[in-house]
């Protein structure tokens, strides 16, 4: 077995990997051991009783985190006259139709989300062999194809996050970085776990949380006891 490194060691000592704790406490704990060099993300990983495998199990929506994600996300919008207009006002990063799509197309995808007005549709839908595997094709489930960009853009650019779970019935997502105070991180998981509740499907059987862990981008993950996510609200 490799040896684990100082810091490894250090991140980890005072966790118990076997127990679960209340949000608040395993807030305390992801921040205190954030000691990289750089504002580390936290993220959350729930694990949930679906098999995404058949339909009506899939679990995919959006949330907007009350405080924000902590990161500048670039946005590009799919839209003509007057809606790519209304885009460019909102603050999209880029914005355009045909000539967008050929800039994707050709390998340059120098956005983080991408939203498109429904007529612009059969155009992106060329582009789905590139932005699907990427999870940025647009959608209207998670509000990304709408005639509304300007809440759409606002929204992204605001702490909109998309979740989606894999092939593990796992989902997982940044809440937030490791320098929000400890409350603006215990809301911001409050709201990402509220909206994957909401979004639990019909063909959810049994237990439908299983687990819920909490980590920063180089510390260790601590399990939270799900039942103080409504306890302590």
């Amino acid at each position: 077995m490799a040896k684990l490194g100082k810091r490894t060691r250090q991140v980890r000592d005072g966790i118990d990997r076997e127990r679960t704790y209340a949000l608040s406490e395993a807030v305390s704990l992801v921040k205190e051991r954030a000691t990289a060099k750089f504002d580390e993300t936290v993220e959350i990983a729930m694990n949930l009783g679906v098999d995404p495998r058949h339909a009506d199990q899939m679990v995919r929506g959006v949330v907007n985190l009350p405080n924000g994600t902590g990161r500048s996300v670039r946005v590009a919008v799919f839209a003509r006259g007057d809606k790519a207009e209304e885009a460019k006002a909102a603050g999209a990063d880029i914005v355009g139709a045909e000539d967008l799509v050929e800039i994707v197309q050709g390998g340059t995808i120098d956005f983080d989300r991408c939203i498109a007005t429904p007529d612009m549709m059969p155009l992106v839908g060329r582009l789905g062999k590139v932005l699907g595997p990427r999870g940025m094709m647009p959608n209207p489930k998670v509000g990304t194809v709408t005639p509304d960009v300007a809440s759409a853009v606002q929204a992204s650019k605001g702490g909109a996050v998309e979740f989606r779970v894999e092939k593990a019935g796992i989902v997982h997502a940044g809440v937030g970085k490791a320098s929000f105070d400890a409350k603006a991180l215990e809301e911001n998981i409050r709201a990402f776990a509220e909206a994957v509740n909401k979004a639990k499907p019909a063909g959810a059987k049994g237990t439908y949380l299983k687990r819920m862990a909490v980590s920063s981008t180089m510390g260790p993950g601590v399990k939270i006891d799900t039942s103080s996510l409504s306890a302590e609200a």
